[in-house]
């Protein structure tokens, strides 16, 4: 496990812009941003403000038209495209707010499915898979499809799946924008859990100041510059409602 004060990922000048027209949009306006090992960072902003799309340039799925950036000591957009599609699947965990889960597959499948993809064998795949789900409080619910389950346990289906690859990087957009407050709650502190117990570098785009508290590091981002970054006092912050989490598993 990697230290909590090693960086995971470094940026330097990151620039892009879309066409709309015959106009061009900045993006991104030469960002610097950096992300530590057992970190959870929140990149918070208005809609627009480019923090969606400070997070593809970061994870490789979205090149910048200018600036670095390097991850887990690799210099990400220096590589081919099948290298950075395999530096993604290797190491790193995504979390969107649609859930992004198969209609047609159980929970347990769910998480298996991406775990075959790097290769791990069958009957390895199963157990980290089953493990990764107990952790997130869904072990009555491994053989349930999307359909019977509700919104803070597809969320949690979907953490489960990032957390079986065992990622270094933890990306994460807006993943409490569809539920409410205390199916977030239970949502932030996993990915929490993933940078503490994991030794994840989490990164966590948001709107929703009630997750604040949950971060050590808040980035403001608006207009595509940085305006603030600052350290949050960890003595600050709330209770973990997972601590009983078999009571939650209805969450």
């Amino acid at each position: 496990m990697s230290s909590a004060s090693e960086h995971a990922i470094k940026a330097h000048g990151l620039y892009k812009r879309f066409k709309t027209g015959r106009t061009h949009i900045e993006v991104l306006k030469r960002v610097d941003f950096d992300a530590l090992h057992g970190d959870v960072t929140m990149v918070m902003g208005p809609s627009g403000s480019g923090k969606s799309t400070l997070v593809a340039a970061l994870s490789g799925l979205l090149k910048p038209d200018e600036g670095q950036v390097s991850a887990l000591g690799q210099d990400l957009w220096g590589l081919r495209q099948n290298r950075i599609d395999r530096f993604r699947l290797d190491h790193c965990g995504f979390i969107f707010q649609g859930f992004n889960l198969f209609s047609a597959l159980t929970a347990l499948q769910q998480v298996e499915i991406v775990l075959k993809y790097q290769g791990v064998p069958k009957r390895d795949a199963r157990r980290r898979a089953a493990d990764a789900l107990a952790e997130v409080g869904l072990e009555m619910r491994m053989n349930s499809r999307p359909a019977e389950m509700s919104g803070g346990e597809k969320q949690r289906v979907a953490i489960a799946r990032a957390l079986a690859k065992q990622p270094q990087l933890l990306f994460a957009d807006e993943p409490t924008s569809a539920l409410d407050g205390e199916n977030g709650q239970i949502v932030i502190r996993l990915l929490q859990r993933a940078a503490k117990s994991h030794g994840a570098a989490v990164i966590c785009v948001t709107h929703d100041p009630r997750l604040e508290a949950y971060a050590d590091r808040i980035i403001h981002i608006e207009d595509g510059h940085i305006l603030d970054d600052h350290r949050v006092d960890r003595a600050e912050a709330p209770a973990d409602p997972l601590h009983h989490r078999p009571e939650l598993v209805e969450a």
